[in-house]
């Protein structure tokens, strides 16, 4: 196994939540505290991270904090360790613990917050509710010798293009005839310096996501044996890695209403819930968002559903709800805690197979601040 520091892992974090999937404004994700330049042998996960989290991470002999809500929210004027935020900070610093925070983003990520939720909730069939991130595809043609054109298509494909649905190394080629002259101070591949040179070529197409870009392109260079290769780049209206806020599936089997709630309170570990309906009306299609998903109800409502369960319900947002038919169920903001098992098991698959030797913890630390009497 391989000592790795922080940077390599939230390297490895970020390609399955990268930063550019942030659905918030100017939301606070990233490295908060400390630094990632040093080695670390174990990584505590969290929903909040408050003193008693501190403390944990201490007693555990962590160097790094991957939280989902961001331990500096707004932007500082001060830090005063005579005060609760300050003494946080204070604690994390003087004991060389990093903080690393993951929010929309990991909302929005294939396997983050919102598909745990939907995976506690066995939802079948599932889809985007809110779609906030979309990647143009791109198609690049290039021109190169007959001989010549296997090497390429496969420098492209492992460079990440042609992948198209299940479907990798899809390119598209054609024939032809290349025609040239090379002028002085050429170095040509095939033809003389100031003679029209015709070469029988073919044409190649491939597609790609705008994100490979850089990496398709380095490819093609490398693999052609022209000093000056002929290409097409095209951006397509196509677009591709579309993914967004929340979820939408089917129950496996259909309930009451009263049924889904207790179905709900069993499978998040949550002892109540706050509902918006009938309670024996029948569900089977629910929306869902972790966290607060206020504004989601109209989408929730066109995308069908029969209930959607979200955080932090308004009253006002509620009694809109109700007038538009949409029943809710409200089982609190801090059901996000499903991230805390997902996020230590998907990074430890991602990191065993890098040959890392890093532990990460779950914490145990219960931040939810409201009681139910």
């Amino acid at each position: 196994m391989k000592t790795v520091n922080g940077q390599e892992i939230i390297q490895l974090f970020e390609s399955w939540s990268p930063k550019k999937l942030a659905c918030m404004e100017n939301d606070p994700i990233g490295l908060a505290i400390g630094t990632l330049n040093k080695p670390v042998r174990k990584v505590l996960v969290t929903l909040d991270v408050n003193e008693e989290v501190a403390d944990e991470a201490i007693a555990q002999g962590c160097e790094l904090i991957i939280a989902h809500h961001p331990p500096i929210f707004r932007r500082l004027s001060n830090i005063r360790t005579d005060n609760p935020a300050g003494r946080l900070y204070e604690k994390l610093i003087k004991n060389d613990i990093a903080v690393y925070a993951a929010h929309t983003n990991l909302d929005v990520a294939e396997d983050g917050v919102n598909d745990l939720l939907a995976d506690a909730l066995q939802l079948e069939n599932r889809f985007i509710l809110e779609e906030t991130y979309a990647e143009n595809m791109l198609k690049l043609a290039v021109f190169i010798p007959t001989a010549n054109a296997t090497d390429l298509r496969e420098a492209l494909a492992k460079a990440g293009a042609g992948r198209i649905g299940d479907y990798e190394a899809c390119s598209y080629t054609t024939m032809g005839e290349g025609r040239f002259r090379p002028l002085e101070g050429a170095n040509p591949h095939v033809g003389a310096i100031g003679e029209l040179h015709v070469e029988e070529e073919v044409k190649i197409e491939v597609v790609f996501p705008e994100s490979v870009k850089n990496r398709v392109l380095k490819a093609m260079l490398n693999a052609h044996p022209y000093e000056e290769p002929a290409y097409d780049l095209i951006r397509l209206d196509q677009q591709t890695n579309v993914m967004g806020l929340g979820r939408v599936g089917f129950l496996p089997q259909e309930m009451t209403l009263h049924e889904f709630t207790q179905f709900v309170k069993k499978q998040l570990d949550v002892p109540a819930v706050r509902v918006v309906g009938d309670l024996q009306s029948k569900v089977k299609k629910v929306a869902l968002v972790g966290g607060d998903g206020n504004k989601y109800i109209y989408s929730a409502k066109r995308a069908g559903a029969d209930v959607f369960l979200t955080g932090d319900m308004y009253f006002h947002t509620a009694q809109d709800a109700q007038a538009i038919g949409l029943q809710i169920v409200d089982p609190g903001h801090h059901v996000e805690k499903v991230m805390i098992a997902g996020v230590a098991k998907k990074m430890t698959r991602m990191c065993e197979d890098k040959k890392y030797s890093v532990e990460f913890v779950q914490s145990t630390i219960h931040t939810e601040p409201f009681l139910f009497v």
